[in-house]
């Protein structure tokens, strides 16, 4: 495996970068959207039941206590739960969308390796190309064994690049998806506890 990895040529080197950074994006995208859905729902069943209960700033303190992407947007009604619903949304709205932004860190960078991994391959097979003609413009025809180097280094490329852009690009629609799910998830939680707060005001 390592004999065919060189003899990828120096092209080789940067696409297996390519694979690794794309397989740490995976791992600490996946694992943050993991904890935040684990740690989302009990929080909202806990201000949502100290809200019901009429004990707003017992709820409010226990968002302060725990960092998360949904305490610090629970927040927001909590603090202003004198304005009105229409303000009180606009508020958590707000917050909202500036806290899920953080939730699509590396996302461009892996789409991006998705874009330049087969374009690595691509320049790979020219150069792969290039070498095997200038042997032939050098020595003639010769033999297979001559041009095998050039053509071996091409193919090499090209596959070293799709197999990275293919599976990046299916984890990156994977994260992407993962991504909305959670926003969708985050804007339910507020607004419930908006219209828990806005109800009794």
């Amino acid at each position: 495996m390592f004999e065919l990895f060189q003899m990828g040529g120096a092209l080789m080197y940067p696409i297996a970068g390519c694979s690794v950074i794309a397989l740490a994006i995976f791992l600490d995208r996946a694992w943050t959207y993991h904890a935040l859905k684990k740690s989302s729902t009990p929080l909202f069943h806990e201000v949502e039941r100290l809200v019901c209960a009429g004990h707003q700033e017992q709820a409010l303190l226990f968002c302060r206590q725990h960092n998360s992407l949904l305490a610090r947007i629970l927040q927001v009604p909590l603090k202003n739960r004198g304005a009105s619903r229409a303000q009180l949304k606009a508020l958590t709205e707000e917050v909202g969308n500036r806290e899920a932004a953080g939730l699509e860190r590396y996302l461009g960078l892996l789409g991006t390796i998705a874009t330049i991994s087969p374009l690595l391959g691509l320049l790979g097979t020219v150069l792969g190309m290039i070498r095997a003609f200038t042997v032939i413009a050098s020595e003639g025809v010769g033999t297979p064994a001559t041009l095998g180097g050039g053509i071996s280094e091409a193919l090499l490329t090209t596959a070293a690049g799709l197999s990275v852009a293919v599976p990046t690009i299916l984890l990156h629609k994977y994260l992407s998806s993962r991504v909305d799910r959670s926003i969708l998830e985050i804007e339910d939680y507020s607004m419930q506890i908006v219209d828990l707060v806005g109800e009794g005001h």
